[in-house]
């Protein structure tokens, strides 16, 4: 466990609120900061790519082009964020949590409004994303162990609060429903609104790595902390099937805090986002490691 300290000891520092923040009793953090530039820059990339795609590749019709407006630049960010909030939280009995504090949504207007005043955002490439997706796997992280599974756990509810699938359901829309609403409403695209069938839903796109990462990675980090007593239950019998040291007396295994379990689950995203990005933006590489693995094979059957 000691080669995840320096995780613990990072997500911990950056997780603290700052200044100027602090001045107005506000808690957002560094992460929060880090979070909310790299999804506004991520989107406004995208934009500016179906955009080059409609114009300079596809040669469609410039007059079919609307202009962009700060106000669907803002929609399209808020949606994303609270897009799956929005379908999980009445499932749930709960508010949404822009309906009881307006704090994170003015936050992103802010964002939002700084990132569309730079003159220019580097296109993605494999230079820029082998980094960033660390830091993506910090974010998605916070999302995926901090937030959602307290919705579930502290509901009030006893049958929510106890369902591995409702936590598990939860994760899944919670993490995606944004994308996928940006997406049938075609707000990333340059023409009009109009609906169109989300990736998610076009054939393979439920092998999309942000799809099933985030019950993954929930479902990881319930079974760690044991948040509800079947992944207490769960965590004891996969130990027993691995042979791993168990209570004595109880004949349970213990609990990771969630500090440490947190850690694990970002070292797991961040695996996960770097095969991403090595597969997306370096096709090459990632062909050539399939060659190599496959001669490997060979190799062995021979």
């Amino acid at each position: 466990m000691s080669l995840l300290t320096p995780i613990i000891e990072v997500f911990n520092y950056t997780l603290q609120p700052i200044a100027p923040f602090t001045w107005f009793n506000l808690s957002i953090s560094t992460l929060d900061v880090v979070a909310a530039f790299r999804l506004c820059i991520v989107l406004r990339q995208v934009k500016e790519s179906l955009y080059h795609q409609h114009v300079h590749v596809s040669k469609k019709d410039i007059a079919s082009i609307e202009p962009r407006s700060f106000a669907r630049d803002l929609s399209t960010t808020l949606t994303v964020v609270y897009g799956g909030e929005v379908m999980t939280a009445p499932l749930l009995c709960i508010p949404p949590s822009f309906m009881v504090s307006g704090v994170v949504p003015v936050f992103y207007g802010f964002v939002q409004a700084i990132v569309e005043m730079l003159p220019v955002v580097p296109p993605m490439s494999i230079r820029t994303e082998l980094p960033l997706s660390v830091v993506d796997g910090f974010t998605r992280a916070m999302l995926l162990c901090n937030l959602i599974p307290s919705t579930v756990t502290a509901n009030t509810s006893p049958a929510i609060a106890a369902s591995p699938w409702t936590l598990l359901v939860t994760s899944l829309v919670t993490a995606n429903g944004g994308f996928f609403l940006t997406n049938l409403l075609s707000f990333l695209n340059p023409t009009p609104i109009s609906l169109q069938t989300p990736p998610e839903l076009q054939p393979y796109g439920w092998t999309a790595t942000d799809l099933w990462c985030a019950p993954l990675v929930t479902g990881l980090y319930a079974l760690l902390t044991h948040a509800q007593p079947f992944w207490a239950d769960a965590h004891s019998v996969l130990s027993g099937m691995l042979g791993a040291s168990m209570d004595p007396k109880s004949g349970d295994v213990a609990a990771l805090d969630p500090h440490t379990a947190r850690a694990v689950c970002v070292v797991l995203l961040t695996t996960l986002f770097v095969g991403r990005t090595v597969k997306n933006f370096a096709p090459g590489v990632w062909n050539n490691f399939g060659r190599i693995k496959q001669k490997g094979e060979k190799l062995k059957i021979q």
